[in-house]
């Protein structure tokens, strides 16, 4: 064990990550980006009821976006703070956009939740549409309150 790297995400000061959207790497052609819904370390974390279904949502409409094709993965964060978007052939503004345009069809439009059978879900019963709206407008909110550099605060 004494010869494992450290993975690029433990290499930030988690003390001092914002509720934001930030590039956590670029590899090739692929970009990840942390989507930090709440600030780490600050005692605020999602119920997995919230997670779950903003995952379910997002997944699904960001796959329907005019990125769809390019979507590779989203996901959560174990640590309930926030999800992991990837994206091939990336532009921040584009995603960005895109993001906020996700975010808005889930607080302001959404219906229904997708995938919220046992057929399509293996834990179906522990999703919530008003979560994952409340989740989506609060985030969405943040987002919008101050313009994003992409970039973690260095100190």
């Amino acid at each position: 064990m004494e010869n494992v790297r450290r993975i690029t995400s433990f290499s930030v000061d988690h003390d001092f990550i914002e509720t934001g959207i930030y590039v956590s790497r670029i590899d090739g052609d692929v970009t990840t980006y942390d989507m930090r819904t709440r600030k780490p370390n600050a005692g605020d974390y999602m119920d997995n009821i919230t997670m779950h279904s903003v995952e379910h949502m997002f997944a699904t409409l960001v796959r329907n976006s005019e990125i769809g094709g390019d979507v590779v993965y989203f996901g959560p964060m174990g640590c309930r703070t926030g999800f992991y978007l990837l994206v091939r052939n990336a532009d921040n503004a584009r995603v960005l956009a895109v993001v906020k345009e996700v975010l808005r069809q889930i607080a302001e439009d959404a219906a229904q939740m997708f995938g919220a059978t046992r057929k399509e879900c293996g834990n179906y019963r522990e999703l919530s549409l008003e979560s994952a709206k409340a989740e989506a407008g609060r985030y969405l909110a943040e987002l919008c309150a101050r313009e994003q550099s992409f970039e973690y605060k260095q100190l």
